[in-house]
């Protein structure tokens, strides 16, 4: 066969073709090509690819990473906290003011105006006026514990001064300021009327029939004690906040 060969010999096969053919991947179609050329030339491509889609990719790895923060930030329980809104302090000393402004000028008349006079008769015998000296509690319950009660009025304002800081709720700041104003209204006869300080007699001259002797004072301490009952009764606590048992 070789001697044949060499005899017959092998077409021509200009030199630049053969170059080529010898030449790996030269212009050889793609189902020609060595595997280890097509196995490089994805590889190459994947690369750039890899490039493209790091630009693209980009800013929206980071608008994932910032909504991963901001969701890390958010509050517990996912939804952000419930505004309380405005402070009710500037309410509660309102009312207080004026329960207590109310009920002093009330003892001041009764004192220069119907201390040791008759009663005066608002509606015949079942509403009168009746100037009164009260050493106990409102109503005249415990007469005997003076000092005692002086004390507790006196805790009193403090409870509701300390927690003025955290009041949010109207009906609250209505309530407190109720029993602040008559809290104060009875302290200031304990401290400065007769016998003496912190044992002075509350005036008292609201006398309904078959009922005990009281003052503006004890109704607006009675009032803001119901409101506050109610309150409770509603889930209302003093931060605004609405709970249910």
């Amino acid at each position: 066969m070789a001697e044949a060969e060499r005899i017959i010999g092998t077409p021509d096969i200009p030199e630049g073709a053969r170059a080529e053919q010898e030449q790996p991947g030269g212009n050889a179609r793609p189902d020609e090509r060595s595997g280890a050329e097509v196995a490089r030339a994805p590889a190459a491509g994947s690369g750039a690819d890899d490039a493209d889609a790091g630009d693209t990719g980009g800013p929206a790895a980071g608008r994932a990473d910032d909504t991963a923060s901001s969701g890390a930030a958010e509050p517990a329980g996912g939804a952000a906290a419930r505004p309380r809104g405005k402070r009710r302090v500037a309410v509660l000393f309102a009312v207080a003011t004026f329960a207590y402004a109310l009920d002093l000028i009330s003892k001041m008349i009764v004192v220069a105006k119907l201390e040791h006079h008759p009663p005066i008769e608002i509606i015949g015998d079942w509403l009168r006026f009746e100037a009164i000296r009260n050493a106990g509690a409102a109503f005249g319950i415990g007469e005997a514990f003076t000092v005692i009660f002086t004390m507790i009025a006196a805790t009193v304002i403090v409870v509701i001064a300390r927690l003025a800081r955290k009041l949010y709720s109207l009906p609250w700041a209505i309530a407190l300021g109720l029993l602040l104003g008559g809290a104060l209204g009875n302290l200031t006869d304990r401290i400065f009327r007769s016998p003496g300080v912190f044992e002075g007699a509350v005036v008292d001259f609201i006398a309904p029939k078959h009922f005990a002797v009281f003052n503006l004072a004890d109704s607006a301490i009675v009032c803001g004690g119901i409101l506050i009952v109610l309150l409770s009764f509603k889930g209302l606590d003093p931060d605004g906040t609405v709970h249910k048992d």
